[in-house]
């Protein structure tokens, strides 16, 4: 399996007991979807291997315990601590018209409804406080916080992300004063005298 070809369900956060049990975190929005899960790819070396599950039980707040086939002391399970756990793309859930995933969006051209056309999406930051969009401004990276006011809907056909941005955030990339501005200026009067 390619790792292109899936996305990151979470990982592996520790052992449990002393029958190889591990403690796994899904980093998703609706961990109660893979509650039947039969089966996860581990990263390992550098690859994606198969690994079968014997049982898992959810726990809380999107932790679960997991047996795997074959897995059986406290050692081999200590060999897969902090190790992520994907799936393949195909087994995300279908979303409802406008939503998205965040690498599905990621080229699009970002409109806000206020200003139009700003830029084209870069990637997406998982912040501990929130996670941040980052956008390809005129030839710099601008974050978005990414919450339902910002991100209003996903146009797949048109490749265009619809956004609301708060208020006073484009100002804070285009007024002089920044840091970056500050630079320039010490240049120009260096280059003046």
């Amino acid at each position: 399996m390619n790792i292109d070809a899936c996305f990151q369900l979470g990982y592996i956060v520790k052992t449990h007991g002393i029958k190889g049990q591990v403690v796994a975190f899904f980093d998703v929005d609706y961990p109660e979807d893979y509650e039947d899960l039969e089966s996860v790819f581990l990263e390992q070396q550098g690859r994606l291997v198969p690994f079968f599950i014997d049982e898992i039980e959810p726990q809380q707040k999107g932790r679960f315990i997991i047996r795997f086939e074959d897995i059986t002391t406290v050692e081999q399970a200590e060999k897969l601590r902090n190790t992520a756990l994907y799936l393949p793309l195909d087994e995300l859930p279908e979303l409802e018209e406008g939503q998205f995933y965040f690498h599905d969006v990621i080229g699009y051209k970002v409109v806000d409804a206020n200003h139009g056309e700003l830029g084209t999406v870069k990637d997406f930051y998982d912040m501990p406080q929130q996670q941040l969009m980052a956008m390809d401004y005129l030839g710099q990276e601008m974050l978005i916080p990414v919450m339902d006011e910002t991100m209003l809907r996903a146009d797949h056909e048109g490749k265009i992300l619809h956004v609301h941005l708060p208020e006073g955030l484009l100002e804070v990339y285009t007024q002089p004063g920044r840091p970056e501005d500050a630079d320039d200026a010490d240049q120009d009067t260096e280059e003046e005298k």
